[in-house]
């Protein structure tokens, strides 16, 4: 790999900047599931997602060092240049969420709000308590799951002014479900510093060989939530294949946990999960 494609390749992924293409795809899959139009929620989203992940990534810098080096260099090297593309990002993504109305603009607010309250020392106690959300078991994901899929789920809805439905709740419930999953399992590989810091997450209490058996059930919990919605019309069949198609390969990257030596690449590999789902329902939908 050449030096050039080599930084390319740690601007695109130590800055957060592939989650925010990941992010593209799940709205537009939001989209096609609850049939809304395209609107600017995919970019808003992008933005958002880019400006929250660069700024936790700066505030973890020290902390990554240990479970993440390559990328705590990266982001130390470039703090102040990230730093003003954060703050734009999210500058950006408010102004144009404001095409959308308040609903919008309150949705695209939710996420930088709770990342402070996850990300900052708040609660009140001494130095035998804990101070952050990101500090608390099962806190800390379930606030991230509960930040994007709300994001995720809602504001396209809010976008093209469309009505809440039971397939909404369903979306909603799958987004939660795929975002608690892939938030632990990079845990996997922070455990060591996650343990250090005194941050509590699922390997840390449960230990690697249990995390696994826990997103594995998750998983399938998902799996038997998509049936059921395409079952009592929900969902389209096409839209259940889809969403199967990304539930079978979460399923295949979880059964990996603490089975591969490269936690790092084994994290990144399930952040594509929805871009197999986005692959396989375009294609249904070119074939179609």
């Amino acid at each position: 790999m050449s030096a050039s494609t080599e930084r390319a390749r740690n601007a695109l992924v130590y800055s957060s900047a592939y989650l925010s293409l990941i992010a593209m795809a799940e709205v537009l899959i939001v989209s096609a599931l609850l049939s809304l139009p395209l609107t600017p929620a995919a970019i808003v989203v992008g933005l958002v997602v880019f400006a929250v992940y660069a700024n936790d990534r700066i505030a973890d810098a020290e902390t990554d060092a240990v479970s993440n080096p390559g990328q705590a260099a990266f982001v130390k090297r470039h703090r102040g240049v990230l730093y003003v593309l954060a703050a734009g990002a999210y500058g950006l993504a408010v102004a144009l969420s404001a095409l959308g109305g308040p609903v919008a603009l309150a949705i695209t607010l939710l996420p930088g709000t709770l990342w402070i309250c996850y990300a900052t020392d708040w609660i009140p106690g001494d130095g035998a308590y804990v101070h952050r959300l990101k500090d608390l078991f099962l806190v800390n994901t379930i606030v991230v799951a509960l930040a994007w899929a709300v994001t995720l789920t809602f504001l396209p809805l809010a976008f093209a002014d469309g009505a809440l439905t039971p397939s909404t709740a369903v979306v909603f419930a799958y987004f939660f479900l795929r975002v608690f999953t892939n938030t632990e399992i990079p845990n996997v590989r922070d455990v060591e510093g996650d343990r250090a810091i005194g941050v509590l997450t699922i390997p840390v209490v449960f230990g690697v060989d249990r995390t696994r058996r826990i997103l594995l059930g998750i998983d399938c919990c998902t799996s038997g939530l998509v049936v059921l919605a395409v079952h009592i019309d929900y969902l389209t069949p096409v839209a259940g294949l889809a969403l199967l198609a990304g539930v079978g390969y979460s399923l295949g990257i979880t059964s990996l946990i603490g089975r591969v030596e490269n936690d790092r690449l084994l994290a990144k590999a399930a952040e594509c999960e929805y871009l197999v789902a986005f692959v396989v329902l375009l294609c249904a939908v070119l074939i179609a």
